[in-house]
């Protein structure tokens, strides 16, 4: 600079060295302002702090353990009791609501749900974790516009099928149409091996199949499922609904379990992954693991359902199925957002979606894991798209009375127009314009 040349060369060199620290010091601070503001943004009080959290999937249940574990380590005032159920789930959160106990972290169905539990549900807009979610998970994380709940997982749901069975019984290409499903039946059980394993004793089950006739039965799946709970039309006028879906449960019942209203989803695994059962209904992504840890050499194939006699509708489901709210009105609310967006955006958080969890993550930037279900259900959605998941079109309330209709139909106690009828009146009775 023009005033330094009057100064000796050793002081030049001084003031030199001083204003390089001087905008070292500076760079360092202006990176330093975001941890900064996250401290500052922190729950300040190191008193003992408890976060109860009770969701479904106890297929995550280790999983979640760890993380927990590794929060508590860095913050070791925070305690997090940690819940899971599976079948009577829905049942057991509106207990404990309307007891006045409800979770500081609780899970439903995304979709229809998260509007349904609005007034429980923290108001997530604008928080990091909010940040974190890719806009395909927001619209069913989201009611009026604000976002109300978050997903850990973007599922895929579809038939898992043991490739083993399947070549050893020189089926080179699983079936895309429901004759030719019956076709590789026949096949399966000539060979001495039972086509399906069902899991019929769980009514959630039979959502998950039911979602992939409901797909094809409409381009608007979602404007069809508004008009179903409007009484405005009915199931015989789909022959995806009426004919298609009924006929693969008489052929899970025929080819299936010897008592498939006992078979649980504990049972479908074993009968897989022990080379017992050449398919398994009602099941996706998350099971994987489980899988798994039966049979290491478990070679899992993945495919949609044959819906129709149109191979191109034989396709995988695809999107986030459950969503996690934070109790608005939780004790502890500031460590629980502390909690959560530290899962959803902390880089050890980033990391367990696919190195702990092993599950296609539900935030952005998070890589997925190179599972057998995750890149078959890539492939075959690049090849044939990925109907949505429609399950979140309807409450809990209805998918569990439609379970209940189905079972009674699987045992013989309905008719298939009896069936219809009732799940009809089910959609109408609990998800209809006045509830």
């Amino acid at each position: 600079m023009a005033h330094d040349s009057g100064f000796p060369a050793a002081v030049r060199r001084l003031m030199t060295s001083l204003r390089s620290c001087c905008l070292g010091f500076l760079c360092l601070l202006t990176a330093a302002l975001p941890l900064c503001e996250a401290i500052a943004q922190a729950p300040q009080n190191r008193e003992p702090v408890l976060i109860r959290m009770f969701i479904t999937a106890p297929e995550y249940a280790d999983a979640i353990h760890t993380l927990i574990d590794q929060y508590h380590a860095l913050n070791p005032n925070v305690t997090i009791v940690y819940e899971t159920a599976q079948s009577d789930y829905p049942a057991l959160l509106k207990t404990r609501i309307n007891a006045g106990e409800c979770p500081d972290i609780f899970a439903t169905t995304s979709g229809k749900e998260v509007a349904l539990y609005q007034d429980f549900s923290y108001d997530l807009t604008g928080t990091p974790a909010a940040a974190a979610l890719p806009e395909t998970s927001l619209r069913v994380l989201s009611a009026n516009g604000r976002v109300y709940a978050f997903n850990i997982v973007n599922n895929y749901f579809g038939i898992l099928y043991n490739r083993a069975i399947f070549s050893e019984c020189g089926i080179a290409e699983f079936p895309a149409t429901l004759d030719a499903l019956e076709t590789a039946c026949e096949t399966i059980a000539a060979h001495g091996y039972r086509p399906f394993t069902t899991g019929f004793s769980e009514w959630w089950v039979f959502k998950h199949i039911f979602q992939h006739f409901l797909n094809a039965s409409s381009p608007d799946p979602a404007a069809l499922v508004a008009d179903f709970a409007a009484g405005r039309c009915k199931l015989r006028d789909f022959p995806q609904l009426y004919n298609s879906f009924f006929r693969l449960i008489d052929l899970a019942m025929r080819y299936g379990d010897a008592s498939p209203l006992e078979t649980d989803v504990a049972a479908e695994q074993h009968a897989l992954a022990g080379d017992e059962a050449a398919m398994m209904l009602g099941q996706g992504a998350w099971v994987e693991s489980d899988l798994l840890a039966l049979n290491p050499n478990l070679a899992i194939g993945f495919n949609g359902y044959p819906v129709s006699d149109l191979p191109a509708q034989c396709r995988v489901v695809s999107g986030p199925d459950q969503a996690l709210h934070v109790y608005r009105d939780s004790p502890v609310l500031p460590d629980v957002l502390a909690f959560v967006n530290w899962w959803l955006t902390s880089e050890y958080g980033q990391s367990w979606f696919c190195d702990v969890c092993h599950v296609i993550p539900g935030v952005r930037g998070a890589k997925s894991p190179n599972t057998a279900i995750a890149l078959q259900g890539f492939a075959l959605a690049s090849l044939r798209g990925a109907g949505p998941v429609s399950i979140s079109y309807s409450t809990d309330g209805f998918h569990q009375a439609f379970g209940k209709i189905m079972q009674a139909y699987a045992g013989g106690s309905l008719t298939r127009d009896q069936a219809c009828e009732a799940i009809e009146q089910a959609w109408v009775e609990i998800d209809g314009p006045l509830n």
